[in-house]
């Protein structure tokens, strides 16, 4: 079993920056891949980011690419994600995801989620 708690949620103006964490405990984190998904009211939950277990590989979902960066820590079993130049349309609730043999982009893939954290960018 896997436990991951998010954090570093909270309200900015549009153009700002927020970083969040996923602190992880339960499993060998080096041996996961982690990702970030998102939940807009109304919506369905989106692929956000993922990174591999060795750091070596990143994918980012069009609308983020350029403006988040996801990075691990696996001595810290800490993954992060770096949000730049918010936009309204970011605001959701954030969750970070786990799992071992993944599609990285496909939800139901994913074996262990967070309770999530709640983003919200103002104009």
């Amino acid at each position: 079993q896997v436990q991951l708690v998010e954090s570093g949620g909270g309200l900015v103006q549009a153009g700002g920056s927020l970083r969040l964490s996923c602190a992880t405990s339960g499993r060998t984190f080096s041996s996961l891949i982690m990702g970030w998904f998102r939940q807009a009211p109304g919506k369905e939950r989106e692929f956000v980011a993922a990174i591999s277990w060795s750091a070596g590989s990143t994918t980012y979902a069009g609308s983020v690419k350029g403006r988040f960066t996801i990075s691990r820590d696996n001595a810290k079993n800490t993954v992060s994600l770096q949000m730049n130049s918010l936009k309204p349309e970011d605001t959701a609730v954030y969750y970070c995801a786990a799992g071992v043999k993944i599609l990285v982009g496909l939800k139901s893939s994913y074996d262990y989620w967070g309770q999530g954290t709640q983003v919200t960018v103002s104009l």
